[in-house]
């Protein structure tokens, strides 16, 4: 595959899994707007998001067909190990824009890089770790 091919696959891929994300928190929250349901919106959202995400990666990503809920199992608890590691990138960059600047701009400046950062570092630990015998190189 293409390295442009990757990179326009993997950003797409991030953008609808955000918006499973966010349409999964609104569907939640039309049932109240307690905290609770902010809470549960929220939780349910990330799953959704991650499942999709997960989903998408495997197959177009790192081409990856393996099946059965053993490999499926170690993989997505693995893959979402990564995102982990990742989302601390993300929430630590915006949060430290946030923190020197104290304006919203800065703050969503601080959130865009620290997502393009994460997701480039997601990417590799996912490449090395979750689907480590994926055949990918890509192409220039």
């Amino acid at each position: 595959m293409k390295l442009r091919t990757l990179v326009l696959r993997y950003a797409a891929f991030a953008l609808l899994a955000t918006v499973a994300n966010l349409a999964a928190q609104r569907l939640v929250l039309a049932g109240g707007g307690t905290p609770s349901w902010f809470i549960a919106a929220i939780g349910i959202g990330t799953i959704v998001g991650l499942v999709v995400k997960y989903a998408l990666d495997k197959r177009w990503i790192f081409d990856d067909r393996s099946t059965g809920v053993k490999a499926h199992g170690k993989k997505f608890s693995l893959y979402t190990a990564m995102g982990l590691i990742t989302t601390g990138i993300f929430w630590g960059t915006e949060t430290a824009f946030w923190l020197v600047w104290q304006t919203d701009l800065m703050r969503e400046l601080g959130a865009v890089l620290g997502l393009s950062v994460g997701y480039v570092v997601k990417y590799n630990l996912d490449r090395r770790f979750v689907f480590a015998g994926a055949k990918l190189e890509p192409s220039t």
